[in-house]
């Protein structure tokens, strides 16, 4: 598969990046990602960002893990509506609401500070930025940050309550019928992943709206009672229409796959 001189690697097939690293490098999938999107990984000495990128046979891989991480860059069109008690802004895919390790950079709330730090310029501390809800890495859409504590008490109070709306568009595998989910979600159904499970976890209600079909999928308006973990790409992929170009609750899907 590989030809391995130090850490460069020589590709044999046309596989995607992460995989041929976790190939390469004996590494699970979420390692493999991670030295992507960290920067650390150059393809015929370009930086490669993108985990799901494609190989050509003959490249050559090399893996730097000393290399810097690569600066983000924050969006003109990054805040949507700001003021003195909350700032919404647009999440694009790829990168995490907040940081999900330790030391993990370009994350949504770095970007929205450096925003508000650029538009109101100060000589004090960081701008206060209050985390009420979250997007998974992969999903773009709106996010509300709050700015000041009594906001970040009033909107917590709503998200716990429920009493906020929440829509989302996806495109789904197969002929998407409308429907109501409720299951309780478990932290692992089984297989390794977060699902279902009987009379156990989080009570979990999605409500399926079919708004176009297309060829060998459905778009889909999406709307959340609860917001519990991966919720929606659960729901659909437990109906039998994964996510289009989901990674992981697509995996036990039997229809046929159409490329996202």
């Amino acid at each position: 598969m590989v030809k391995r001189s130090a850490k460069t690697f020589t590709v044999s097939g046309q596989p995607r990046i992460d995989g041929f690293l976790r190939g390469a490098l004996d590494l699970s999938w979420g390692k493999a990602r991670a030295l992507v999107e960290q920067g650390k990984v150059f393809v015929d000495g370009a930086r490669i960002l993108d985990s799901a990128a494609s190989l050509r046979d003959g490249q050559s891989v090399e893996i730097n893990e000393r290399a810097p991480r690569p600066s983000a860059q924050v969006p003109d069109d990054l805040i949507v509506y700001v003021d003195a008690h909350v700032v919404v802004v647009r999440k694009p895919a790829g990168i995490s609401t907040v940081p999900f390790e330790e030391d993990e950079r370009g994350t949504l709330d770095a970007l929205v500070r450096r925003a508000i730090e650029k538009k109101f310029p100060s000589k004090g501390s960081r701008p206060n930025l209050g985390v009420v809800h979250r997007l998974d890495k992969e999903t773009s859409g709106l996010v509300v940050f709050t700015r000041t504590w009594l906001a970040k008490k009033s909107l917590s109070s709503q998200f716990r309550a429920h009493t906020t709306e929440r829509r989302y568009l996806a495109i789904a595998h197969g002929v998407v019928p409308r429907r109501t989910i409720t299951s309780n979600l478990v932290p692992n159904r089984g297989d390794g992943l977060r699902g279902s499970g009987h009379g156990e976890g989080q009570r979990a209600v999605t409500h399926v709206e079919p708004i176009e079909k297309l060829n060998g999928a459905t778009l889909v308006s999406v709307k959340l009672e609860t917001g519990r973990t991966h919720q929606i790409r659960i729901h659909l992929s437990e109906m039998g229409h994964p996510i289009l170009g989901g990674r992981v609750y697509s995996r036990n899907f039997r229809g046929p796959m159409i490329a996202a």
